[in-house]
């Protein structure tokens, strides 16, 4: 855990405002000013070359972004930096994303970034500079208790909730976190309307999407470059082969498109990708039933509070997107052992699982293994 100092208690905080050139950072950062604190934005540069990532306003590590983010500071009255991060970003996110496909795992890049980036390596420079926050636009909520303790919940608004890429954040440094957009329950309409009263011209960019660091979206033809390619067998349950691939790297857990099968199954029914091996490169497919995970094993668990004594039972999200499922869980030997009282599909190891008391973020883990109805699967 890291040392952090204490945050004041005082109302008017020293807040570092991260600004990613987009709408919804643009807005918490204006409302972190409006609500009294002496805010200060800066925009991550996260590219040695930001030429080479995504133009317009679809990713977040753009030239544009960063002009983007400098106007709507000069509109809220408050000074702005740009900070490089390049070799850190490089280092913690693409090469770990990289690194991950490459063992036949499926990784989160940003919950990578938010563990790594925004609650790591700024939090500790805007500590070690005299803040006491780092304010984000992300959709969560912090809650304080009596007795000082923050917990971190799903936000107000369900339908822009963010708290799956935030539940690597620990209880020290939920104490230096300012999530403005996450305490009301305003629509992403709301926030662009409110943008646009404020002034600021980000009001009607679109949000970003894909993967910020891969510039045309094409996450294959990124991976193809740094792995190579190798072709491999694709073979069906029984081992029959059905087709081949140019690198296993390619695939995930649940992919039903792309798969080039020239062979159709014998139901006629669709196949998924069910498991990989970068060992001997071949992807297995099969049908979608067997893609029904009963259990799953996760490790490097992180707790946004107390670690859990004993098992216990909660909600769970595998995915960023995906539905919250009722679990058991309980760590064994410093891994999360999470048992679905029904069948979950289309689990991958390297995503997340997140557990929730309620809308409280209880902690998060690294998948590392599945068990589809008595047949484990680790990669």
């Amino acid at each position: 855990m890291n040392d952090f100092p204490e945050p004041r208690r005082s109302r008017k905080l020293r807040v570092l405002a991260a600004m990613s050139g987009g709408v919804d950072s643009a807005v918490a950062a204006a409302r972190a000013a409006e609500a009294g604190h002496d805010v200060t934005g800066v925009h991550l540069a996260l590219s040695a070359n930001p030429q080479s990532f995504r133009t317009g306003a679809r990713g977040c590590c753009t030239v544009e972004d960063s002009r983007d983010a400098r106007r709507a500071a000069d509109v809220i009255g408050i000074p702005f930096y740009v900070w490089d991060l390049a070799d850190r970003f490089r280092q913690d996110v693409v090469e770990d994303f990289v690194a991950e496909y490459a063992a036949g795992r499926t990784p989160n890049p940003c919950l990578r970034c938010n563990e790594k980036i925004k609650f790591a390596a700024l939090l500790d420079k805007a500590l070690a500079l005299g803040f006491d926050a780092v304010c984000t636009g992300h959709y969560a909520r912090i809650l304080t208790r009596a007795d000082g303790s923050r917990e971190l919940h799903r936000s107000a608004d369900m339908a822009k909730d963010q708290s799956y890429v935030l539940g690597v954040l620990d209880e020290r440094q939920l104490a230096h976190a300012m999530f403005p957009l996450g305490d009301t329950d305003t629509t992403k309409a709301d926030i662009r309307a409110e943008a646009e009263r404020r002034g600021l011209a980000v009001a009607a960019k679109p949000d970003s999407h894909d993967i910020c660091f891969i510039a045309d979206g094409d996450t294959q033809g990124f991976l193809a470059k740094r792995l190579g390619q190798a072709e491999g067998a694709i073979v069906d349950e029984t081992g029959a082969r059905v087709g081949t691939h140019t690198g296993a790297y390619g695939f995930t857990i649940g992919q039903r498109k792309g798969l080039r099968i020239g062979t159709p199954a014998p139901d006629g029914k669709p196949r998924y990708v069910l498991d990989i091996s970068p060992v001997d490169n071949t992807v297995t497919v099969g049908p979608a039933q067997a893609l029904d995970v009963t259990e799953l094993t996760a490790i490097r668990p992180r707790w946004c509070g107390a670690e859990p004594a004993g098992p216990a039972t909660y909600t769970a999200q595998t995915r960023a997107h995906g539905d919250d499922v009722p679990v058991t869980a309980e760590l064994r030997d410093g891994e999360l052992r999470v048992t679905f009282t029904a069948p979950v599909r289309g689990i991958a190891p390297g995503q997340a699982v997140v557990l929730y008391d309620g809308t409280r973020v209880v902690g998060s883990a690294t998948i590392a293994g599945t068990d589809r109805t008595g047949r484990p699967v680790t990669v």
